[in-house]
């Protein structure tokens, strides 16, 4: 019998925070820029230059650190992490060591039926980011732009036992982070970064197994594929007889492999000190709940909700909730027009279609809760058919217009008139006597042929359902 394994991840996310200014001077916290536009004496480091915390950084911190149900640390303390590197100007890093500004909290993943697990966070520190090294065929460029903007690191516990609970952790914190506004979680831009443990061992064992750290991965399914891929390096290579090197690996997209970066021998000793630039302090607990009380509803409490108060099912109220913008969009409609599942479906189906297919979220969008409640009452109603609604969404995207606007301008108000109809079905029925026969013996699927005829002879403005009515009575009274 082949040997089990048990696979044991922690991950570590690094998250910007978008503040207008980096964590410890004035220079703005802008992405894109000119390479080296956005430095000064201070974030580079030069001689006789003094650091100042950015107020709203620690907020920041703190409010993060309380969403995640952390233990908030009311000392602040800052520390130099000494190393050198090239996108490092100052040759040492400002983090916090044994100060965390929160620790022991945990996020709930989802599992099977319903189920969840707990995902403990072993601590989240504030330190400042690094420049950014590009590499090309000529050499190596640095860009110090970068350099001091401010960075929450969030470290879990090794709880994670796969690939894929790895993965879902990493969207449900994203969700979390999202929903606080005090970042854009943008994995492209560098906002948003993980790196994983991972390690093998016999199934029971209690010891972890050597440990392979992962870095540039710049997705999450790149980290999924990146972890999945070390598992299977790891048991290739203790099923072989070999032992495994406690290394740091990085991760190539392209060949879908990691490959070693630097050994344990290699590693820093990163001789921590408090930071003699920047003076401790503590934090009034008055502060701190006053931060805790200004928190926004979770999105996982905002889905129980919506499940409760608007009776929706798990699938549309998960859909909703992925957006806090949607979901307040979402629950302004219902405000106006009161069936929340036939607003869900519209949201969750051509608005959310549309805004994808034009890159836009909804805040740039032309049209009001009000107006698109108004348009799926013009459905409703029977006004428009729910084919030609869809093309009105789009005329009210493009121009801004109302949908009673857009439907008189463009003359789609459905035909309802019953003497109309009636004469458009005995046409029907006329010129399609083979389909009249299949419904008169059992074949009632037919109907819809029909109705599709009516449809196509009145340039799709009838009421489906009308002429589906009308079409049963004229062959039943024939």
């Amino acid at each position: 019998m082949s040997q089990k394994f048990e696979t044991v991840i922690g991950l570590e996310v690094h998250l910007q925070l978008k503040t207008a200014t980096k964590i410890f001077c004035a220079c703005a916290n802008q992405f894109g820029e000119q390479p080296n536009s956005l430095t000064c004496p201070v974030c580079l480091g030069l001689p006789g230059t003094l650091p100042v915390l950015n107020r709203q950084v620690l907020e920041y911190g703190i409010k993060v650190g309380l969403a995640l149900g952390c233990e908030i640390n009311p000392f602040i303390k800052f520390d130099r992490k000494n190393y050198y590197y090239p996108d490092l100007p100052k040759a040492y890093q400002i983090s916090q060591y044994d100060f965390p500004v929160a620790k022991n909290g945990f996020v709930m993943i989802p599992k099977e039926k319903g189920e969840q697990k707990k995902i403990r966070i072993n601590r989240a520190h504030l330190e400042e980011d690094a420049g950014k090294l590009t590499h090309d065929a000529v050499g190596t460029l640095v860009d110090y732009n970068r350099t001091g903007t401010p960075l929450l690191e969030i470290v879990t516990e090794a709880d994670l036992r796969s690939p894929q609970e790895a993965y879902d952790y990493l969207q449900v914190l994203k969700l979390a982070l999202q929903y606080l506004n005090v970042s854009d979680c943008d994995m492209e831009k560098g906002s948003l970064r993980c790196d994983a443990n991972v390690s093998i061992r016999p199934m029971g064992e209690t010891k972890l197994g050597t440990k392979s750290e992962i870095k540039n991965m710049n997705s999450f399914k790149a980290v999924k594929a990146a972890l999945e891929y070390e598992v299977i390096r790891h048991t290739q290579v203790i099923m072989s007889g070999e032992k495994i090197v406690q290394e740091t690996r990085l991760w190539d997209d392209n060949k879908q492999t990691t490959f070693s970066m630097r050994s344990k021998e290699e590693a820093h000793d990163y001789r921590y000190f408090p930071d003699p630039d920047l003076v401790p302090f503590v934090v009034d607990q008055q502060k701190i709940e006053e931060i805790r009380n200004s928190l926004p509803e979770s999105p996982f409490k905002k889905l129980e909700r919506f499940k409760q108060q608007y009776k929706l099912n798990e699938y549309d109220a998960t859909i909703l909730v992925q957006d806090q913008n949607v979901a307040a969009f979402f629950e302004e409609c219902v405000m106006i027009f009161s069936d929340a599942k036939k607003v869900a479906n519209w949201l969750n189906g051509a608005v959310l279609q549309e805004l994808n297919d034009r890159k836009i979220p909804i805040t740039q969008i032309k049209i009001t809760p009000v107006a698109l409640a108004e348009l799926i009452k013009n459905v409703e109603d029977g006004v428009v058919s729910n084919l030609a609604g869809k093309e009105v969404l789009k005329d009210m995207l493009d121009t801004g217009k109302t949908a009673s606007q857009i439907i008189n301008e463009k003359g789609l108000a459905q035909v309802s008139d019953q003497s109309a109809l009636t004469a458009v079905v005995d046409e029907i029925i006329k010129d399609n006597p083979k389909a009249v026969t299949e419904f008169k013996s059992g074949k009632e699927n037919i109907i819809g042929f029909l109705v599709g005829q009516a449809m196509k002879k009145t340039q799709g403005k009838a009421n489906p359902k009308m002429i589906g009515e009308i079409i049963k009575r004229r062959i039943v009274d024939a």
